[in-house]
C-alpha cells in the first residue's frame, strides 16, 4: 500500500502563499518515492495579496484554497475535512503564507497565533504518532505548539547566504531547540516525529533546495 501524506498549502507565490518551488519538490519527491500525496489548504480569506513583481501588496482579495488549487491542479480539499486516521504523515511547505495565513508570524514573531485549523492538525498527526515534514519557515508552526522541540531553519548567524537567521532566536526564546543545518539537509526530532529542512531560509542554488525538501519527504516516509 502506498503511504497517504497530506500536503498542506498555504496559498499560491512565495510573498503571499505557498513557495511554489518548495511545494513542487514536495510533490515530485512523494511521488518518486511512491507515496500519494493529498492536498489541503484551509478555506479562508488570505491575509492580503502581494503583486510578486513589485513586492508591494494591492487591494485585491483572494482566498487561500482557491489560490492553494493553482498548485494542486485543482486536486484539493478543504483542510476542515481532512483525517487523520487515514493519512501516514504531514508535510507543509513553506512560503510567507504559512507566516500570514496559517498563523500570525508575519505581524507577530514567537508571540504570534497559529490557526485553529492547522494547530488542530499538527496535533492531530502528533498525538498519533505520525511524521510532520516543514520546511523553510514552517518549523516555526512546531516551535509554536510543540515546546521542546527540535527543529531547523538553517543556520541563526545572519548573513548574505542566511538572511532569515533571526527566525531561529526566535524560536530558541519558544523553548524549543534549533539545529543548524546546511540547505540540502534535514534535522530529525525522533521524539517529536518531526522533520525539518531550511529550503529558501538559505540564498542557495534552486538544486539545492530541491535537494534538501527531497532529504525531508524521504526522512518523513522513513518515520511513517
Amino acid at each position: 500500500m502506498a503511504k497517504r501524506v497530506a500536503v498542506v498549502l498555504a496559498g499560491c507565490g512565495v510573498f503571499d502563499g505557498s513557495e511554489i518551488h518548495e511545494a513542487s519538490a514536495v510533490l515530485v519527491h512523494l511521488s518518486r518515492e511512491g507515496a500519494q500525496a493529498e492536498v489541503y489548504a484551509p478555506n479562508i480569506p488570505q491575509m492580503h495579496v502581494v503583486d510578486h513583481v513589485k513586492g508591494q501588496p494591492t487591494p485585491e482579495q483572494r482566498n487561500v484554497l482557491v489560490e492553494s488549487a493553482r498548485i494542486a491542479r485543482g486536486n484539493i480539499k478543504d483542510l476542515a475535512k481532512l483525517d487523520v486516521k487515514g493519512l501516514d504523515a504531514l508535510i507543509i511547505p513553506g512560503g510567507f503564507g504559512v507566516a500570514k495565513n496559517l498563523s500570525t508570524w508575519a505581524t507577530q514573531g514567537k508571540n504570534c497565533s497559529v490557526s485553529r485549523e492547522v494547530e488542530d492538525v499538527l496535533r492531530a498527526f502528533h498525538a498519533a504518532h505520525k511524521p510532520i515534514g516543514l520546511c523553510c519557515i514552517s518549523p516555526v508552526l512546531a516551535a509554536k505548539i510543540f515546546p521542546g522541540c527540535e527543529v531547523t531553519v538553517g543556520h541563526d548567524t545572519e548573513c548574505e547566504q542566511w538572511p532569515y537567521a533571526k527566525t531561529a532566536e526566535a524560536m530558541k526564546e519558544l523553548g524549543c531547540r534549533h539545529v543548524n543545518s546546511q540547505v540540502t539537509e534535514a534535522h530529525v526530532d525522533t521524539r517529536n516525529r518531526l522533520v525539518t529542512t531550511s529550503a529558501f531560509m538559505c540564498n542557495a542554488p534552486i538544486h539545492h533546495i530541491h535537494d534538501g525538501v527531497g532529504k525531508m519527504v524521504r526522512e518523513v516516509l522513513r518515520l511513517a
